[in-house]
């Protein structure tokens, strides 16, 4: 992208943080702070995915306080030594319970860098099973692992496609995900110089494709290392975006917005 090609500045583009944990502790004292601040900057709703049966339970109550945030429900692999065997049974009850609270089914996936590979992937194909029961998108953490996840795929066809939290990987992987009806999440990863390669892929790819995301308190963006990252810095990753693909500042923002409104049906 053209130096200057941001001078149509940021500040009247919304923005949709697709993944934030924002009911972690972390960022509990200063809550309203980060939220006010990430509204400030254009950022008008947030993604808060589940992780643990009991964190996704609790999640209802948090968006009654915070409406502005849609959740999900999920149990996330690096919490896999804590998951007990009745808890995607009980997890699968509580979202067709409240079908109508959710967004999307997850944070879940395959963490090859966690134990209990054969009972992650179990617990992945039950969450794939559950989003197609229930009509709504996969929250899809990733790590050493989209051989597998490939795998799940191949048996259990996901019908609501979904998105790659965190996407980093080959062009070909990237293709693969957005031919099974998945967008790519896009966050601090490309601000680093080790993301330049996943920076270039995101550039090749179609525009519905993509999704903007902190991770926030995790994931700090490059020069915020060490510090616990906020959802406000989404518009860092979309101005990095914005260097790599060609697109004006304003069509790219307004097409990561509904690209997030359209796979999360947000009104």
């Amino acid at each position: 992208m053209a130096a200057g090609k941001l001078s149509d500045s940021t500040h009247k583009i919304a923005f949709i943080d697709s993944h934030c944990h924002l009911d972690f502790s972390e960022l509990a004292a200063g809550l309203a702070t980060h939220i006010k601040a990430a509204q400030s900057a254009g950022v008008e709703r947030f993604i808060v995915p589940g992780v643990t049966l009991t964190q996704s339970q609790r999640l209802l109550e948090f968006k009654t306080d915070h409406p502005e945030c849609a959740i999900a429900a999920g149990l996330h692999p690096y919490f896999i030594d804590k998951h007990h065997d009745s808890d995607m049974a009980k997890l699968a009850q509580h979202a067709k319970l409240n079908r109508a609270q959710l967004c999307a089914i997850g944070e879940c996936g395959i963490d090859a860098t966690c134990e209990a590979l054969a009972q992650q992937v179990s617990l992945f194909e039950a969450h794939v099973r559950l989003s197609n029961l229930l009509e709504l998108p996969l929250i899809v953490h990733h790590r050493k692992s989209h051989h597998l996840i490939a795998a799940v795929f191949k048996r259990i066809k996901p019908k609501f496609g979904g998105v790659i939290h965190a996407f980093s990987g080959s062009k070909q992987q990237a293709e693969y995900y957005i031919s099974q009806g998945f967008k790519l999440g896009v966050g601090g990863t490309i601000t680093y110089p080790r993301g330049e390669k996943t920076a270039q892929i995101i550039s090749q790819l179609p525009l519905e494709s993509l999704v903007l995301e902190t991770d926030a308190p995790s994931m700090p963006l490059n020069g915020y290392q060490g510090k616990v990252n906020t959802p406000k810095r989404v518009v860092e990753v979309f101005e990095k975006l914005c260097e790599y693909r060609p697109e004006t500042p304003n069509l790219l923002g307004a097409m990561l917005y509904q690209n997030t409104k359209q796979l999360f049906g947000i009104s």
